[in-house]
């Protein structure tokens, strides 16, 4: 079998490519290693930037995010005992953010793409990635049984950190940087309303806190934690309690959250990773295949999705043209986001989290740091408008 694009990975990213190459004409052959089933029920990011949105939108993606979609006006920091409300619109000429999890995401493109699109083959397992450095790049992949090749003109990992399409860029061609933070989260999913109307980031003497949601009956919250924690050392009532001490207010004493039934619990390691340069010959990295943020700034899904944009401009640029100049410029595009959303979420991260070995005087710098945002429009704006994304 032959196409013109060879995604490997079902996820937001190679699905969302898909897409956007199906509208622009292109033939594209998606090959995912895991079943409908698990790719449609794996639990990830929640937050999608305006620019997110709009694309999804343009895609045909739209209509249960825009009938589902929560959207929000800002965000809440809570230290000190206080609480300070984030204005977006007001801090960035209109941008919003819409809680919409990666889950619908994902259903939504895998609906269209197997009622209107190029082939979308699930339990296809890659084995290697061949010839990149060539005009025609060979994926091979076992699918029921049996191993099939596919000819592309390009190929595009979407697989992951993980995924075999790191693989196949040859040893010494590209650079990771990468930092391990000292602390996870223990997220939780909760039948129970949200505790506030927008998301909670709270910074405290007993760690970080996130009170979010994935609709008005159904929270999902995080606790950071130290690495190698088991998700069962927390009982349910043990996580309510911390998340109560956390979030709490001053002014607000006894003001606890509505707790229910805990529906899923799992703990997440924090780090960040950039690959570079995202491409090697007629190989292109998108997504977690090219770069981890910590969740604390909701980047990750918002810089897959605007990897993919690039490199679909790029690619229809290219079919129509001739010309691989887009192409050519696809990884230095991405990375110029790419690092400012890393550097976003590390502020984010490292002035909200306790390190474990932490000294009095940087957490004196972080709640300083917190005081500037709380009480300066400029501090304000610039974590509004890095927050709502920058525009594609």
């Amino acid at each position: 079998m032959h196409t013109t694009v060879g995604i490997i990975g079902g996820g937001p990213s190679g699905l969302l490519l898909a897409r956007l190459l199906h509208r622009a004409g292109i033939a594209s052959v998606v090959l995912e290693r895991h079943d409908r089933a698990y790719v449609e029920q794996r639990q990830r990011a929640g937050i999608l930037e305006q620019s997110t949105v709009d694309v999804l939108r343009h895609c045909g993606a739209g209509r249960r995010l825009d009938a589902e979609g929560l959207v929000h006006d800002g965000v809440e920091l809570r230290f000190a005992g206080r609480r300070h409300r984030v204005d977006f619109p007001a801090l960035t000429g209109g941008k919003r953010v819409t809680v919409y999890a990666q889950t619908e995401v994902v259903k939504d493109l895998v609906a269209l793409q197997l009622a209107e699109g190029d082939p979308l083959l699930f339990e296809a397992e890659v084995h290697a990635v061949e010839g990149v450095d060539g005009d025609r790049p060979v994926i091979r992949y076992t699918r029921e049984g049996r191993e099939s090749t596919l000819t592309c003109d390009y190929v595009v990992g979407c697989d992951g950190y993980h995924g075999v399409a790191r693989r196949a860029v040859p040893d010494g061609a590209s650079t990771t940087h990468e930092r391990t933070y000292p602390y996870s989260w223990l997220g939780i999913l909760a039948q129970a309303p949200p505790a506030h109307e927008e998301l909670v980031y709270a910074h405290s003497g007993r760690g970080f806190a996130l009170a979010s949601m994935r609709s008005p009956e159904v929270s999902r919250l995080y606790l950071q934690v130290p690495n190698g924690t088991d998700p069962a050392d927390w009982p349910d009532e043990r996580v309510w309690d911390e998340l109560d001490a956390r979030l709490a207010l001053n002014a607000e004493p006894g003001a606890a959250l509505v707790r229910g039934p805990v529906t899923q619990k799992s703990v997440l390691p924090m780090r960040s990773s950039v690959t570079e340069p995202m491409r090697f010959g007629r190989l292109f990295l998108a997504g977690d295949a090219a770069h981890i943020v910590p969740p604390t700034g909701a980047k990750g899904l918002n810089l897959a999705a605007a990897d993919v944009v690039i490199l679909a401009r790029a690619l229809s640029h290219w079919s129509t043209t001739g010309s691989a100049e887009l192409l050519d410029s696809y990884s230095d595009t991405c990375l110029r986001r790419v690092w400012r959303a890393e550097h976003f979420s590390y502020f984010m991260t490292t002035t909200l989290h306790v390190d474990p070995d932490q000294s009095s005087f940087e957490t004196r710098l972080q709640l300083s740091q917190l005081e500037r945002i709380t009480s300066s429009p400029h501090a304000a704006a610039e974590l509004a408008e890095n927050y709502c994304g920058l525009s594609l």
